[in-house]
């Protein structure tokens, strides 16, 4: 094996400025750890006049041809995010024998397929632990560590931006804009905060992680996803007087009828563990046959704890190097199990609703609420103002196309004012 392996950064922002560190952090240490050294041979940035404190400026480029034909780099480190030119870019890597480690959620949710056909087409590795997960180790367990397992469920919290969000709405009294401002002046929030509170990011991640524990393909397009938006302080008192939180859950399953796949805010019981999640921070559950449950938790995202991630993929990819044997794991999605629809899943409900405050109306609800097949299993009724009540209704687990429907018809009603929120609840 040779002495020093040769790698090239694309990108050099907040992540790619902590694999930078971390490789000269554990230079004295790296090729006892490793195997071999591993000496950053190129950069490639947009703006080399930029200020780079601490970077060694012969390093960076603006020349993507300086890196894929540059046959002493067997490793390239994608770190620009988004598709293009990443995507591209990946591809010639591969296809030039070179091995890749990405972060990029984005691009391995929407063509992570290809890109493994591709590397195991040409006998290289194409890593992406951190792409789900910051620094939490999550697809390296679950690909060799739970391998044997027959995995039917994946969820947890894999958004730290709207986790954070939603503590401070449950044990500060905060409401959204005021949670988000401060996420945002923390810096777990991006200026434009879409992907994260709209359940973007995470519906990229759960697919990812769906792919991987039921072996089969299962795109972005796949996932239905439901932000935090709509969610109010209201909503998180009422959470509290039923013993739970609400957190932004992403959820995927494997049923007899075909794998389910989801993102939106649940009501989860407060002794459930991912209750317990605070702040920024993730945690993924994962239920096989024979490991039974198993969770991981830490920090979702953040400069070195992702590139923590980054670089055991790198040393996993040295490590083989070493033994002449990349490509040994690639892609595990054997099967073609086929994406159960949406309106097919089942699930518990939490519905407030303003209506008029007389005799009939709760029974006009409970009504319209039989007819479509759902059925409630607990009332909180409260007067908020004279001639109108908050009603809280909770159901037990009905399809959601039986519960769209009876909110439809409930909306028709002259004796419901407002639908304030829907909310599902966590439950087996």
């Amino acid at each position: 094996m040779a002495d020093t392996v040769k790698v090239a950064l694309l990108g050099l922002g907040t992540i790619g400025s902590g694999v930078y560190k971390l490789i000269e952090r554990q230079q004295e240490e790296m090729s006892s750890k490793a195997g071999a050294s591993i000496e950053i041979a190129a950069i490639l940035v947009h703006n080399l006049g930029k200020e780079r404190e601490g970077v060694d400026r012969t390093l960076l480029t603006d020349r993507w041809e300086d890196i894929i034909n540059n046959e002493e780099i067997q490793i390239v480190i994608e770190l620009m995010g988004g598709i293009e030119p990443a995507r591209t870019m990946i591809l010639e890597a591969l296809k030039a024998g070179k091995n890749v480690v990405t972060a990029n959620k984005d691009l391995v949710a929407e063509y992570g397929g290809e890109l493994l056909d591709t590397a195991a087409e040409k006998g290289v590795d194409f890593l992406f632990e951190a792409a789900v997960g910051g620094g939490i180790p999550i697809i390296r367990p679950m690909k060799q560590c739970l391998a044997v397992n027959e995995i039917d469920e994946v969820m947890g919290i894999v958004n730290g931006t709207t986790n954070y969000i939603l503590t401070k709405m449950f044990e500060e009294g905060m409401d959204f804009d005021e949670a988000l401002a401060q996420a945002t002046e923390l810096g777990y929030a991006e200026a434009d905060p879409t992907a994260d509170v709209e359940g973007l990011d995470a519906g990229r991640k759960i697919a990812i992680l769906a792919s991987i524990a039921f072996h089969s393909r299962i795109g972005f397009s796949d996932v239905y996803t439901e932000g935090i938006t709509r969610i109010t302080a209201r909503d998180i008192a009422y959470a509290r007087e039923l013993g739970c939180v609400i957190k932004l859950l992403g959820i995927a399953r494997n049923t007899p009828e075909g794998i389910e796949t989801a993102v939106y805010p649940m009501l989860l019981p407060q002794h459930h563990p991912l209750a317990s999640v605070r702040d920024s921070f993730n945690a993924i559950f994962v239920h096989g046959d024979a490991v039974d449950d198993a969770m991981f938790y830490g920090r979702g995202a953040g400069q070195l704890p992702t590139a923590s991630a980054v670089m055991g993929d790198v040393i996993d990819v040295v490590r083989n190097l070493g033994y002449h044997c990349t490509g040994r794991i690639n892609c595990t999605c054997y099967r073609d199990t086929p994406v159960k629809p949406f309106e097919q899943m089942k699930n518990l409900f939490f519905v407030r609703m303003q209506v008029e405050n007389k005799p009939g109306v709760l029974a006009g609800i409970a009504s319209i609420f039989g007819s479509h097949k759902v059925s409630i299993s607990q009332v909180v009724q409260k007067i908020v103002a004279k001639g109108s009540a908050e009603l809280v209704i909770v159901t037990e687990a009905v399809k959601e196309f039986h519960m769209q429907d009876a909110l439809r018809h409930l909306e028709e009603l002259e004796t419901v004012r407002e639908i304030s929120s829907v909310i599902r609840q966590y439950g087996k």
